[in-house]
């Protein structure tokens, strides 16, 4: 058992060699392989569910704990799958995007075909357990939003990236199926304005997934892969990632305005120090050649600086909504 590892595991995806996958514990290599570092967004995602079901008072411990056990497993298993499916098709071959975060365990030879399905396997076990009870317990609407997920889970790789859907599938999963979905469950009722509430944290997830395929669009051509940025080019889709910042901003300040969410939630804005320098590069092409201080993140650019902004963001945006709560809880 290396506790050290699991915690690192949790902050990073780390980079191992065989001898070292070797020494390792079974949840150790669970953690690496699943990239567990990026499983945080999930987390999120059903806390803000949550949180939103508390400042109603009808918080459910259980339902919440139940929705956040499966909605981070299957994402857990999304990601290994996403590895089989990229390798069976000979993409994560040679391909030194996928090496900048984290080792492909198939094509690192960490793992055998069947040893990374037995992993899949168990880990959805786990997520279709937590959602299975709580389809019992929710009826048809929570089964519903269980087949739409399992579709996203299974297809997002392929075929929907290679379409040009994946994009949009990552706003629906972390808006309306993940946000609504934890908030139905939790309450038993369906609200459309926690679905609008959610989508800047959902918005901002997907700037950092969009920045990405930016930076491997060159890439993704050659093998085939449509995704968005392949498909309406470089330039629309960095003022694409442009607006959809810009209505991470809009979208609150609007809520605000109009009542839903209380000014504490106008925290967000202490992300736009922040916004010149992520603007400026999403302005510009990609440079032919590293900056100084990007040489050890490189080829990876758009991805670094959305994600930094949205770190911020996201952190700011549960910290509003922690605020909007108590006091709501507390003075009203």
């Amino acid at each position: 058992m290396n506790i050290g590892m699991w915690i690192k595991a949790l902050q990073v995806i780390p980079r191992v060699d065989q001898e070292e996958w070797k020494r390792l514990d079974v949840i150790s290599r669970w953690l690496i392989s699943t990239r567990a570092a990026v499983l945080i967004m999930t987390f999120i995602s059903a806390t803000i569910g949550g949180l939103l079901a508390a400042r109603e008072g009808r918080f459910n411990f259980l339902y919440w704990l139940l929705v956040v056990i499966g909605l981070v497993f299957a994402h857990a298993l999304n990601n290994l799958l996403n590895d089989y499916t990229d390798y069976n098709r000979g993409v994560d071959k040679d391909n030194y995007y996928r090496t900048q975060y984290g080792p492909q365990p198939l094509e690192a030879g960490l793992m055998t075909r069947r040893e990374l399905l037995t992993y899949a396997a168990v880990t959805g076990l786990i997520a279709l357990a937590a959602g299975g009870y709580l389809v019992a317990m929710r009826g048809w609407l929570a089964l519903l939003l269980l087949a739409i997920g399992a579709f996203f889970l299974f297809f997002y790789t392929w075929p929907l990236k290679y379409i040009g859907l994946g994009e949009i599938a990552v706003i629906i999963v972390w808006g309306p199926l993940m946000i609504g979905g934890s908030y139905f469950i939790i309450t038993g009722q369906w609200d459309w304005r926690v679905v609008l509430a959610g989508l800047p944290y959902a918005l901002g997830t997907t700037t950092v997934i969009y920045g990405k395929h930016i930076d491997k669009l060159d890439a993704d051509k050659a093998k085939g892969i449509h995704t968005l940025p392949v498909v309406i080019g470089e330039k629309a889709a960095r003022i694409s990632v442009q607006v959809m910042i810009a209505l991470m901003y809009l979208l609150v300040i609007g809520l605000v305005i109009a009542g839903y969410f209380t000014p504490f939630m106008l925290v967000v804005l202490g992300a736009l120090p922040l916004l010149p320098g992520t603007w400026k590069m999403l302005s510009n092409p990609r440079p032919a050649e590293p900056p100084p201080a990007y040489r050890e993140s490189w080829p990876l650019w758009f991805v670094g600086a959305a994600f930094v902004h949205n770190r911020r963001f996201g952190m700011l945006f549960l910290l509003g909504l922690i605020l909007d709560v108590a006091y709501r809880l507390i003075f009203t």
